[in-house]
């Protein structure tokens, strides 16, 4: 199972059975749990490119090989992180499992994000918030219903989740417009511009605070009051994924899985802030923008699990588990990491605010509206995935094109 897949526990092993295991020497139950975890994905392969970002970052060797070597690195760290979690979450039941899912669901992006912001990167922070949502929203959407669909007619998914999955991304995108609009309808003569700016800010994190209200409520609402809507969908995972795992009997226990989460987190911190600190001798050497670089490029990092994940189960048919791969991805991303990067900036003094140019409020409303007009009936087919890739092709050739801008103007 993914990190952002509905976060409910599954039917494995409980942790009592893991505890009663035959007792294996250190070493050897080490190698057991290791070869295990490289096992649990294809993206593991891109491990040695882990090692090559950390010696060009730490040795200063060129910060355009820095720059992609700890960009290829950090995808299957966020693999291992998506599987780690997903054993502990096993392990530990259903509601501490959700909150694990939610805090390590999107750890790539946190780190990456929280980093940046160190930096001063609000630039960088802002577009690949935004442009996670666009990958999963258009993206990995896309290819789901493509890879799901070409052999088949239809495919349905349960319509009662995703209408209230739509109905979350239409209050997360209005989050992101009414402070664009807020600034928009203001003179900008430049006389009164630091006020407009602080009152921008306040409302900006008022505006989070409300959303991570909303966040803990769905939590509420899928893991309690409403948890049959999404049930299915976990019965679902451990019969699809199960498939893909050369060792499905062979589970980690609760300290393996932890350890594998602790070191993950520290070495994606390490790749992050190589590939961080990169980014602006990127910018001048290749002549791509940083809005080009936070909005298509640094997303594939945090995403890559998903796709694998989204691509897999919609092959079997599963879409509603793949439907809440993609579209829950981009709620966990809308609701919980960028309101929380606001106020982790509020915490830190960086005037980290939900201010997006008009031209990406722009893109992100074409992409919510086309992502619940294609989920809204509760069917699929893959030239729904054509349009969906094919618009996100479009939006990733117009910010190839578009020059930064400065928020504050």
């Amino acid at each position: 199972m993914d990190q952002n897949t509905p976060l409910l526990g599954s039917n494995r092993q409980p942790a009592s059975s893991l505890l009663t295991r035959p007792q294996l020497p250190t070493w050897q139950a080490i190698k057991i749990d290791v070869k295990y975890a490289f096992n649990s994905s294809p993206l593991n392969l891109l491990l040695p490119f882990t090692l090559l970002g950390l010696i060009w970052g730490h040795f200063q060797l060129g910060d355009t090989l820095s720059f992609a070597f700890n960009f290829l690195g950090i995808i299957p760290l966020a693999a291992i992180l998506a599987f780690a979690t997903e054993e502990l979450s096993d392990n530990v039941g259903n509601t501490l499992g959700a909150l694990l899912n939610a805090t390590f669901g999107n750890a790539v992006e946190l780190i990456v994000s929280i980093i940046a912001l160190r930096e001063g990167q609000i630039r960088i922070v802002q577009a690949s918030m935004l442009g996670s949502i666009l990958s999963n929203l258009l993206l990995v959407l896309g290819f789901c219903f493509i890879f799901g669909g070409y052999n088949r007619v239809q495919q349905k998914f349960n319509q009662t989740a995703a209408q209230t999955m739509s109905s979350l991304l239409a209050i997360a995108c209005a989050s992101l417009l009414l402070p664009a609009a807020f600034k928009a309808t203001l003179p900008s003569d430049g006389k009164d511009q630091w006020i407009i700016d602080e009152k921008i800010l306040e409302l900006s994190r008022g505006t989070s605070v409300i959303i991570l209200i909303v966040y803990v409520l769905f939590l509420f609402f899928q893991l309690g009051s409403h948890h049959e809507l999404f049930e299915e969908q976990n019965l679902e995972t451990d019969e699809v994924l199960s498939q893909y795992n050369t060792q499905p009997t062979h589970h980690l226990s609760v300290r393996s899985a932890i350890t594998f989460l602790v070191i993950a987190t520290l070495v994606v911190s390490f790749c992050a802030d190589y590939l961080v600190g990169a980014i602006d001798n990127v910018v001048e050497s290749t002549g791509l923008s940083k809005t080009f670089i936070g909005l298509i490029i640094i997303p594939i990092v945090g995403n890559a699990a998903e796709h694998v994940t989204s691509v897999l189960v919609a092959m079997k048919d599963k879409m509603d588990l793949a439907i809440g791969v993609a579209i829950g991805s981009s709620l966990q991303i809308a609701l919980f990491v960028t309101p929380f990067m606001v106020l982790v900036g509020w915490y830190i003094d960086v005037p980290m605010t939900l201010n997006f140019s008009t031209f990406e409020t722009a893109i992100l409303f074409i992409a919510v509206f086309l992502s619940n007009y294609l989920i809204l009936d509760g069917e699929s087919n893959w030239l729904e995935g054509v349009m969906s890739i094919a618009m996100y092709v479009l939006i990733a050739l117009s910010i190839y094109y578009y020059p930064d801008t400065d928020m504050s103007t």
